[in-house]
């Protein structure tokens, strides 16, 4: 799927705010420790890709009850719904000046019934003129994501048949709606009654 949205401008997929907050200590030492450990901006971003797939739990894989939206605690406490793990990875890439979105899916159950709002991210590595999606949400039984430039391989493909939706615009930071949602959720059972259902 590609983006529709131009970006001419790079500097606000590299800003740091609130929730993307990559000048935080954890942020730049899980950075610098990936660094290490690899060769380039694609080695690392497949790196941190990695990272945060893999060691951060999807709480609702996990039925953890915690609700993380900032970068900085996704890291800290290892856990997050998709929204959060997307913050995180953006962070992480960020952290080594690689332009980096979030981006949205509208998913449904089987049925079409019980809509929701996942997050991804996009990332623009070098000599690249393309934005790459990712979902670094996590793997489990029918889930097999995988960190690619070339041929897309996120979680879930959309049935717009079912009334899910590839969101073609690419985000700076997340939209209110999002944002909103997971700060004000007391645990996640209420975060599911709160995440928007559309964009």
């Amino acid at each position: 799927m590609e983006l529709l949205q131009d970006v001419p401008d790079h500097a606000a997929y590299l800003a740091a705010d609130d929730v993307i907050d990559h000048g935080h200590p954890l942020v730049r030492e899980t950075a610098r420790r990936l660094r290490a450990a690899t060769d380039g901006p694609h080695d690392y971003a497949r790196a941190a890709f990695d990272f945060v797939r893999d060691t951060i739990a999807h709480s609702g894989d996990a039925d953890d009850p915690r609700v993380t939206w900032r970068a900085s605690d996704v890291l800290r406490l290892r856990t997050g719904i998709c929204h959060a793990k997307s913050h995180a990875l953006t962070a992480l890439l960020r952290a080594e000046a690689i332009p980096t979105g979030l981006c949205y899916q509208r998913l449904a159950d089987e049925d079409g019934s019980a809509p929701l709002v996942h997050g991804l991210i996009a990332v623009l590595l070098p000599g690249s003129t393309r934005w790459a999606r990712q979902d670094a949400r996590g793997n489990k039984p029918g889930v097999d994501t995988r960190f690619s430039v070339d041929r897309e391989q996120l979680a879930w493909r959309v049935r717009p048949e079912a009334g899910e939706v590839d969101y073609p615009v690419l985000y700076a930071a997340p939209p209110p709606a999002v944002l909103e949602s997971l700060q004000r959720a007391t645990d996640r059972r209420h975060l599911w009654q709160l995440l928007p259902t559309a964009l």
